[in-house]
C-alpha cells in the first residue's frame, strides 16, 4: 500500500509510543464530542432560556429516544469503520477500498430502512414511555425532525468513522466545530426570531450536521483518495459484507439495547413529574460531557486495536489496554472532585432554572454518579477492545445485562425509591458489566497469545 496516501493528518498507531499515539488520536475525538454535545446542550440551554421549563421537559422526555437513534447510527458507522481499520492494519489497499464500498452500501440501506421504521413507530413509543400529555405535542415536534433526517446523521457518522479508521481524527473535528457554531446561531434565529419552538432546535441540529457531512465528503474526495472506491470495488463479496454487516449491526444493536434500556428508564423518570424530568435532563447533559473523555478513548482504543489486530500484534494491544486503564483512573478522579463542588452551579446554568427540585435532583445525580466513572471508563475501553479484535457477540451480551438491569429498576425499585433509584441504577449495573467484560477480554486466545513488552 502506498503509505504517502495514508499519512494525511493520520496518526501512526502501528509503531512507536503506544499511549502517546492513542491519546493524540483520541484528543480530536474528545474535542469533537465536546462540540457535538455542546450544540446539543445549547438546544437545552436556549430552549430553557427562551421557552421555559415546560419546553425543556418536552425535549427531556424524548431525550432517551434521541440517544437511541443517534447511538444506532453511531454504532453502525463505527462498526463498519472497524473492518476498514483492520484492512488498513493489514496494508491491503484493495481490501480497504472494497470495505469502504460495502460500508457505503450498507449505510445507505440501513439509514433509509430505519427512518421508515422510526417514523411509523415514534408516537406509539412516546405513549409507551409515558410522555406526559401536557408536553406530548412539543416533544413530538422535536423528535419528528430528528427522525426525518436520519440519513444525515448516518452519513456523518460513516464519513467520520472512515477517516478515523486510517488514523485521521483531526479533520472530522474541524468540520464539526464549524457546524457547531452554525447550530448555535440557527438555534437562536429559529427560536427567538422565527418563533419555531422546539422544532426550531431540532431543525438547526439537522442543518448543522448536514453541513458537516458535505465538508467531510469534499475532504475525502480531495485529500484521501485511498478511501474512494472504484466501480469494481462495489462488486458483492459475501464474506466481506458478512463481516461488515456483522460488525456494524452488532455495534448498532449493542447501542440500541443500551439505549432501549434508557428509554425504559426514562419511562420511570417521566412518571416522577416535569420538574424531576427537567432536572434529570440537565444532569444528563452534564453527564454526557463528563462521559466524553472515556468515549473518545474508547474510539481511540477501537481503532488502535483494530489496526494492530490486522497487523497481528497482540502484545502491543495488551500494553495499550493497561495504559488506557491508567488514563481512566486519572480522569475519573478529576471529574469526581469537580462535580462534588460545582454540580449545583452547573445544573443551574444548563437548565436556566432556579427551581429547587430541578437543581437539587440534578446535583444529587451528578455527585453520586461521579465516583463510579472509573468503572465506567474500564467498561468502555474493554468493550471497545473486544469490538476491535472482531468479537461481535460478547460485547452484545454486556448490553443485554444493562438492559435487564434497567428493566428491573423500573419495575421494582423506582416505584418504591423514586429518584434515588434512578440515580443508583446505572452505577450498579456498570459494576456487573465491567466484571463480565474484563473476564472475557483477558481470556481471549488472541490477547493471551501476546507477551508483555
Amino acid at each position: 500500500m502506498d503509505q504517502t496516501k495514508m499519512k494525511n493528518r493520520a496518526i501512526d498507531m502501528l509503531h512507536g509510543p503506544i499511549f502517546k499515539g492513542i491519546v493524540l488520536f483520541a484528543i480530536p475525538i474528545l474535542i469533537s464530542s465536546i462540540f457535538q454535545q455542546f450544540y446539543n446542550t445549547m438546544d437545552t440551554f436556549i430552549v430553557g432560556k427562551f421557552l421555559g421549563d415546560h419546553s425543556l421537559a418536552a425535549i427531556g422526555s424524548v431525550n432517551s429516544v434521541f440517544d437511541l437513534i443517534n447511538g444506532f447510527a453511531l454504532g453502525i458507522g463505527n462498526g463498519l469503520a472497524i473492518v476498514t481499520a483492520r484492512a488498513y492494519g493489514s496494508q491491503d489497499e484493495r481490501l480497504l477500498k472494497k470495505s469502504v464500498a460495502g460500508a457505503i452500501v450498507i449505510g445507505i440501506l440501513s439509514s433509509v430502512g430505519i427512518t421508515v421504521i422510526a417514523l411509523l413507530g415514534i408516537k406509539p413509543l412516546m405513549h409507551a414511555i409515558n410522555v406526559p400529555n401536557a408536553i406530548f405535542n412539543e416533544a413530538y415536534s422535536y423528535i419528528f425532525w430528528i427522525i426525518l433526517f436520519l440519513t444525515v446523521m448516518f452519513a456523518y457518522n460513516l464519513a467520520a468513522g472512515l477517516l478515523r479508521s486510517i488514523g485521521n481524527s483531526f479533520m472530522p473535528l474541524v468540520f464539526l466545530i464549524f457546524s457547531s457554531l452554525l447550530n448555535i446561531g440557527l438555534d437562536i434565529l429559529f427560536i427567538t426570531q422565527f418563533h419555531m419552538g422546539v422544532a426550531g432546535a431540532a431543525i438547526a441540529t439537522v442543518i448543522a450536521q448536514g453541513i458537516s457531512v458535505i465538508l467531510c465528503f469534499f475532504y475525502i474526495i480531495k485529500s484521501t483518495p485511498i478511501l474512494i472506491p472504484n466501480r469494481n470495488d462495489f462488486v458483492f463479496d459475501k464474506e466481506l459484507y458478512k463481516d461488515l454487516a456483522g460488525q456494524g449491526y452488532a455495534m448498532a444493536m449493542q447501542s440500541a439495547i443500551v439505549n432501549s434500556g434508557s428509554v425504559i428508564l426514562q419511562s420511570g423518570i417521566n412518571g416522577l413529574g416535569q420538574y424531576v424530568i427537567a432536572g434529570h435532563t440537565a444532569a444528563r447533559k452534564l453527564y454526557m460531557f463528563c462521559n466524553m473523555p472515556f468515549t473518545s478513548m474508547g474510539q481511540g482504543i477501537a481503532t488502535f486495536i483494530s489496526q494492530n489486530k490486522g497487523a497481528n500484534n497482540p502484545s502491543r494491544i495488551r500494553r495499550g489496554m493497561l495504559d488506557a486503564y491508567i488514563y481512566d483512573f486519572i480522569v475519573a478522579v478529576i471529574l469526581t472532585v469537580l462535580l462534588l463542588f460545582a454540580a449545583p452551579s452547573m445544573v443551574r446554568f444548563i437548565s436556566s432554572s432556579n427551581n429547587p427540585i430541578v437543581v437539587g435532583n440534578g446535583s444529587l445525580y451528578l455527585r453520586i454518579v461521579a465516583p463510579n466513572y472509573f468503572v465506567l471508563g474500564i467498561l468502555m475501553q474493554t468493550r471497545s477492545a473486544l469490538q476491535g479484535i472482531g468479537q461481535k457477540l460478547l460485547p452484545l451480551v454486556s448490553s443485554v445485562i444493562e438492559f435487564i438491569g434497567k428493566v428491573i429498576f423500573v419495575i421494582i425499585f423506582i416505584p418504591q425509591f423514586k429518584y434515588m433509584a434512578v440515580i443508583f441504577c446505572e452505577p450498579s449495573i456498570w459494576l456487573i458489566m465491567t466484571a463480565y467484560l474484563l473476564f472475557v477480554f483477558w481470556r481471549d486466545p488472541f490477547i493471551k497469545s501476546g507477551k508483555m513488552a
